[in-house]
């Protein structure tokens, strides 16, 4: 199996292993990968010298096992590509109920270009209708023991010149393969432009959701919800949870474990880092930011006219050693504050542009603010 997604496994329950075939130069770099994410269940066989010898080197591992591992035959193997990181559980999960009845299965997408076949001398021979054709897609799935017998009857040609494991499939086991319409996230990283895309899907999947921690002090409750429904506001298309530093913890570290990288901590008006640090320290100790950065804005309420800004300025910068230390831990750390005014008027229009903020680092993630102080 040519399998990068190795979060799937924790993703993806009923994902049992993982086989990632991998080039004999690339192995050491890919278990320091392994140990730095701590991915589980994750086993890795040397990469054949095309596709599909690289899938057949994995086959033969999950049916032969090894004796370093606990791999045993499946009844059903997914093979995927590396390159197509946006699958999504009901892809999967198609593709295998699809195979376990008709014995293969595969994704398709409806072809965005017609396909042209040019003559010898580069002129145009004819055209398909690209209405009558699709595009095929990863991930496939098959009974085990009908890709194996597969792959162990292709001939040397289709190993070295092959990309189709459908084909296979059909030519050497008559197993018409059921296609099963994939998800427009099926795309392939193959440029380096196409890295930047990546990055953009990414960012915005982990900012669909942010999780606003208030300490419960009566200084801050109330403006706090305020901010929360500003939040609402400015993000509608974000969820946005609650959660509260108790004793235990539970609120935020259930939150945690449903994998939020986004947190808005409201410290109290004596401008005090102490809620945040239990926030960092939760995080920490989660490991959530292994795989994706945490985002943490660290949001603090003064009222302007009252206590000169100059007064808290000392205190609040801080939060610059305090982001220096958890960036290490792929935690970005900005503080926010906002003025409480007793103008009503005043302080709707603090934390509209408090909410603007964060949601403009949230998500941008950008690591040039990590340690930053911004005013609203």
């Amino acid at each position: 199996m040519d399998i990068h997604l190795s979060y799937l496994v924790d993703l993806v329950c009923w994902i049992k292993d993982i086989v990632v075939a991998v080039t004999r130069e690339n192995m050491e770099a890919m278990k320091q990968i392994i140990q730095k994410y701590q991915h589980k269940r994750i086993s890795l066989i040397e990469a054949g010298v095309t596709r599909h010898r690289s899938i057949f080197n994995g086959l033969k591992a999950l049916a032969e096992g090894q004796s370093n591992s606990n791999l045993s035959k499946p009844e059903v193997v997914i093979i995927h590509d590396a390159v197509r990181p946006f699958v999504e559980e009901d892809v999967l999960l198609k593709v295998v109920v699809a195979a376990k009845e008709h014995g293969a299965a595969g994704a398709i997408r409806p072809l965005v270009s017609t396909v042209i076949s040019p003559s010898a001398d580069g002129s145009l021979d004819h055209s398909l209708d690209r209405a009558k054709h699709r595009a095929s897609e990863m991930p496939q799935a098959f009974l085990f023991d009908v890709i194996y017998e597969a792959y162990q009857q292709c001939s040397d040609y289709d190993l070295e010149f092959g990309t189709e494991c459908l084909q296979l499939a059909l030519k050497y086991c008559h197993t018409k393969a059921k296609l099963v319409e994939g998800s427009p996230d099926l795309w392939k990283v193959t440029y380096k432009r196409d890295l930047y895309a990546a990055e953009s899907i990414i960012k915005e999947r982990i900012s669909r959701e942010i999780c606003v921690v208030m300490n419960k002090k009566e200084d801050t409750d109330h403006v706090g919800h305020l901010l929360e429904e500003m939040l609402k506001i400015e993000l509608n298309d974000v969820k946005v949870t609650p959660g509260t530093l108790c004793h235990t913890g539970r609120d935020v570290q259930h939150i945690i474990f449903e994998q939020c990288y986004n947190f808005v901590c409201v410290n109290d008006t004596t401008s005090d880092f102490q809620e945040t640090q239990k926030l960092l320290s939760m995080l920490e100790k989660s490991n959530l930011s292994t795989l994706y950065s945490v985002v943490v804005v660290s949001v603090h309420f003064l009222d302007f006219e009252l206590t000169p800004l100059c007064q808290t300025m000392e205190k609040l910068l801080q939060i610059r050693e305090l982001a220096k230390k958890v960036k290490e831990r792929n935690i970005l750390l900005c503080g926010l504050l906002i003025c409480c005014s007793q103008d009503k008027q005043k302080l709707q229009e603090s934390l509209r542009q408090g909410a603007i903020i964060i949601a403009a680092l949230i998500k941008e993630r950008n690591s040039g603010l990590i340690g930053q102080l911004l005013v609203a």
